[in-house]
């Protein structure tokens, strides 16, 4: 599991995958690089969600070696050389697995924890 900080600031432990499946939904969205994927991840979860570089880049070259993203070398927006990673073909359907799965999951989740107590 990958280690993720909440708005409280408290250390919380990832379902084992999710972190792929978010960085393969951002880069449909777009290609980025490391540090846009981050803010980008920050700012749509309402600053919930934040995924240290440590996490971050071993997953995104674990991306890569599955052939789900592809990496290109091009000039940020403030003039700087990064690594942009875009979604392959493979990782579109990569993607649709991922999301379909963990959408059965989080369903099945919240029908446990919605249960109705004694």
């Amino acid at each position: 599991m990958l280690p993720l900080v909440t708005e409280m600031s408290k250390p919380t432990d990832l379902v084992q995958g999710t972190l792929d499946l978010l960085l393969l939904k951002l880069l449909a969205l777009e290609p980025l690089h490391g540090w846009a994927i981050s803010l980008r991840l920050r700012a749509l979860s309402g600053d919930v969600l934040q995924v240290s570089e440590g996490s971050l880049y071993p997953a995104l070259h674990k991306l890569e070696q599955e052939g789900w993203i592809k990496a290109e070398w091009k000039t940020t927006e403030n003039n700087r050389r990064a690594k942009f990673y875009a979604l392959t073909r493979l990782g579109r359907k990569q993607l649709e697995t991922e999301a379909a799965n963990w959408k059965r999951l989080s369903s099945a989740i919240s029908h446990v924890v919605q249960l109705s107590e004694i």
